[in-house]
């Protein structure tokens, strides 16, 4: 069977114990990406800022930390929130780029490190003249030009790749907008009321809007008949990063959620002064309530079919 080549993007910060790359470099323990040291120090990532049209310079750095040589593919890649978390992530270099990604230009797109040493290569990045301004996040990838095989019964060759961050700015108007959308609430209720505990799963999809990068904070409040207080508490497994444009799915477990309630969820986002919220309206009731309640509906329904049935034939 045809091995299945999958690359592996690890562009995850670490603090690195010693060695040539610096603190917070982007690593995996085989090699690091950074930027460049400047005369004010090290960087943990590229921070940068430009008017549409300019060209900005800078280097990155290649570490090897490993005892042979190891020879990368360079290239600029766009950022994105992943779907199972909201975490960090960027583009494989077979995908196409339409922000920062596009407009990194290594001066060398292959390199190779000799063992426990350091490769800077400068690079280019030019914003187009009608760049939209905001922020614009990518990253310097530097992949891995070895396939490794897989494990498992299924043969798949893995490449894998670790890329330095790049906080582009393109300067102009900034417009920070979030929202809340489509709120659901799926409940697992027990039979009989008192039973057991019910829970509910409240998912929404948390939207930004705006072109600029928030730190979005989520309040979750459930309400029930005659505005009764349930539920009130900050949701945590928030991304510390929500990026321009991108939307994730996201999910809180409700545990001892109502049996036998009327009311409604709401989820407000807050961030860089802006707040929304999102809503969802729920009854709960345990299923044995809820045969009754849709039997004695049937029955009801079938005796006034046959009511008007009577007084049609008389």
């Amino acid at each position: 069977m045809r091995n299945l080549y999958v690359l592996l993007l690890a562009a995850v910060l670490l603090l690195l114990p010693g060695g040539p790359a610096p603190a917070h470099a982007a690593e995996n323990g085989e090699w690091a990406v950074h930027p460049a040291a400047s005369r004010l120090g090290s960087r943990p990532y590229f921070y940068l800022s430009a008017d549409p049209g300019t060209t900005l310079t800078d280097r990155v750095t290649v570490t090897n930390k490993t005892g042979a040589p190891l020879t990368f593919r360079l290239y600029g890649a766009d950022a994105y929130n992943t779907e199972r978390d909201g975490g960090f992530a960027v583009r494989t270099r077979q995908e196409k780029q339409t922000g920062a990604g596009a407009w990194i230009t290594p001066e060398r797109t292959r390199v190779t490190v000799p063992p426990r040493s350091s490769v800077t290569v400068p690079y280019t990045l030019a914003v187009p003249a009608d760049a939209e301004p905001g922020d614009h996040p990518g990253a310097l990838v530097a992949l891995d030009e070895r396939i490794q095989p897989g494990r498992g019964s299924v043969a798949v060759g893995v490449q894998r790749a670790v890329g330095a961050r790049v906080y582009l700015r393109v300067n102009g108007p900034t417009v920070p907008a979030l929202a809340v959308e489509d709120v659901t609430l799926d409940q697992d209720r027990p039979l009989v009321p008192g039973a057991g505990t019910s829970t509910a799963l409240i998912s929404y999809t948390l939207h930004n809007r705006g072109n600029v990068t928030l730190d979005p904070k989520v309040a979750l409040r459930a309400e029930g008949v005659f505005g009764r207080t349930l539920l009130a508490r900050d949701l945590e497994k928030i991304p510390s990063e929500l990026l321009p444009r991108q939307k994730i799915r996201l999910t809180e477990r409700w545990t001892g959620s109502p049996q036998f309630d009327w009311g409604e969820v709401t989820l407000t986002a807050t961030a860089k002064d802006v707040r929304e919220s999102g809503r969802a309206s729920f009854l709960a009731l345990p299923w044995l309530a809820a045969a009754v309640v849709l039997t004695g509906g049937v029955v009801a329904l079938i005796g006034l079919r046959v009511r008007r049935r009577r007084a049609l034939g008389t």
